[in-house]
């Protein structure tokens, strides 16, 4: 039967000394025998316990589960559990890297949009991006409710051009008018803009914000704080809360 020194079989398995040290003060890989000089020696049995154990921490298991794991007398009980444990586990952390990555992403998609930065910005673009999804939501909801209002009125056009039925062009008009109105003043009752110049944050008037030049993301605006009008950017607007007191 073969017998390891530590330094061989942290070569053997591609460890450090000190690692082999560390799980033998663990009880993790206990030395079969010691040297007349105290040298600690190792079978082959465990050799195979090495590999196990270095394999176990490859999959990201802790020291701690790999201990309980050899001292418990059924291991093989608890080993299918422990993977699962660490598998969810793995993949709770790939979500959040993945959300890392997105966020990087959509930051860097931002700057490039910026035509000056500064440290103010990266406040305007974690707010932008905060909201991202509460304004997507709100622009779907108009689209959803315009989809009935835009199929009257490609209907009426047909068959007004197909047989004369003038009149449900008129219902079209009667039912796009106050859509338009109300739709209006629920998609402006739910944005905000930000000025670049001065990073305010700003509900405009009405009649301002309707009449005013955009683009999907931005609008030419008069900014109420510092007075620069041009392009806003778009954001959603949070509901202001009322003072108790």
């Amino acid at each position: 039967m073969s017998k390891y020194t530590t330094g061989e079989i942290a070569k053997l398995c591609g460890v450090s000394v000190r690692t082999v040290q560390y799980y033998d003060e663990r009880n993790i890989l206990v030395p079969s025998e010691l040297s007349e000089g105290g040298r600690r020696l190792y079978s082959d049995d465990d050799l195979k316990r090495m590999h196990i154990v270095c394999f176990l921490r490859e999959a990201g298991l802790p020291i701690n589960s790999i201990s309980a794991l050899f001292a418990d007398e059924n291991p093989e009980s608890i080993i299918s559990i422990l993977l699962e444990q660490q598998e969810q586990t793995l993949r709770e952390e790939r979500s959040e890297c993945q959300a890392k990555l997105d966020l990087i992403e959509g930051i860097k998609r931002e700057l490039k949009e910026l035509d000056k930065f500064s440290v103010e910005s990266i406040h305007d673009i974690a707010h932008m991006m905060k909201q991202k999804n509460k304004l997507n939501k709100m622009r779907l909801t108009m689209v959803l409710t315009g989809i009935p209002v835009t199929a009257l009125q490609w209907t009426s056009i047909v068959l007004w051009i197909t047989h004369g039925f003038w009149w449900l062009f008129l219902v079209w008009a009667c039912v796009a008018l106050p859509w338009g109105i109300c739709i209006s003043k629920y998609y402006f009752h739910h944005v905000a803009y930000i000025c670049p110049e001065c990073h305010e944050v700003f509900r405009p008037k009405l009649k301002e914000a309707f009449w005013a030049y955009h683009t999907p993301k931005m609008r030419r605006l008069t900014c109420p704080a510092c007075g620069r009008r041009g392009l806003c950017v778009e954001v959603y607007a949070e509901k202001e809360k009322k003072n108790n007191g």
